[in-house]
């Protein structure tokens, strides 16, 4: 299915219209709808008043439920689809302020428990170094001491021990030279000691091993818990939070993580790339 950017995450009340069409037309009312999809009526009201957005699993189900088929019930399922799907495009996002946007993803952060980043590009804000933070918004226009800042306090939560997090980087994201040798050697020391933290996994895909791994175009993705995947391109975000979508990002996880580097091996090679970047500063 092909989604235009403008409609993506816009479609909730177009669902909510639907479905509370298709409860109607079935002769049933909230209460009788929500116990026999086994929902709770609030939830069933929340979502035909568009407060509460369903996963495509409650759509398919009320669905069902109701008897609906053919181009009508695939009408709808693409409407949840889309409304599931938000895209956040970095002009807007530096409209409203860069730091803004730390803050949303430090109040996600707060709601997540497992955490999975994969960065085949470059390293990302929760394990960069301060120079490293400046470098990566070097691009950017405007006084960012802010974001800088929120990008630096949102590192504190990799020691909470209610949370778990596992780090994939490619070799070219670590070694990328987007800092001073010096910056860049400081850069990999950081990324060991992170490796340390308890709650913490973070492993390095050497370039040996990336060529049979890779069936498609590798893109910087984090995954929530089974809340919603974040997809980062060159100018945004995609937000996915389709069941479907969350699996299947998991698994891609899964099967990078399993070319990885982790532990003692993993700080051996950060250990052999931080000296090649001292050794360019003699």
């Amino acid at each position: 299915m092909t989604f235009d950017p403008e409609s993506l995450g816009k479609s909730r009340s177009d669902l909510a219209e639907a479905l509370r069409s298709e409860r109607k037309r079935a002769g049933l009312t909230q209460t009788a709808l929500a116990r026999r999809c086994n929902l709770s009526q609030t939830k069933v009201s929340n979502i035909e008043s568009g407060k509460v957005t369903p996963t495509i699993v409650d759509v398919e189900l009320i669905l069902e439920t109701l008897g609906t088929q053919g181009p009508v019930a695939m009408e709808i399922l693409t409407l949840a689809r889309s409304a599931n799907t938000e895209w956040q495009d970095d002009w807007g996002s530096q409209r409203r302020g860069l730091d803004k946007k730390q803050n949303e993803l430090a109040r996600l952060e707060t709601v997540t428990t497992e955490f999975r980043f994969f960065l085949p590009t470059m390293i990302t804000g929760l394990l960069a170094t301060p120079d490293y933070v400046r470098a990566s918004l070097a691009r950017n226009s405007g006084d960012m001491t802010k974001t800088v800042a929120k990008k630096l306090e949102r590192q504190q939560i990799l020691t909470d021990s209610s949370k778990f997090f596992t780090f994939l980087l490619t070799e070219q994201a670590v070694r990328w030279p987007l800092a001073s040798p010096l910056a860049m050697a400081m850069q990999l020391d950081r990324l060991a000691s992170v490796s340390r933290i308890p709650n913490v996994r973070l492993g390095v895909i050497p370039l040996g091993i990336v060529g049979p791994v890779v069936e498609t175009p590798l893109s910087v993705f984090t995954v929530y818990d089974r809340r919603l995947v974040q997809v980062e391109t060159h100018t945004g975000a995609l937000i996915l939070r389709d069941h479907r979508d969350v699996s299947a990002y998991r698994d891609e996880f899964d099967r990078y993580e399993s070319h990885a580097v982790f532990g003692g091996e993993c700080r051996s090679l950060l250990g052999d790339w931080a000296q090649g970047f001292t050794r360019q500063r003699e």
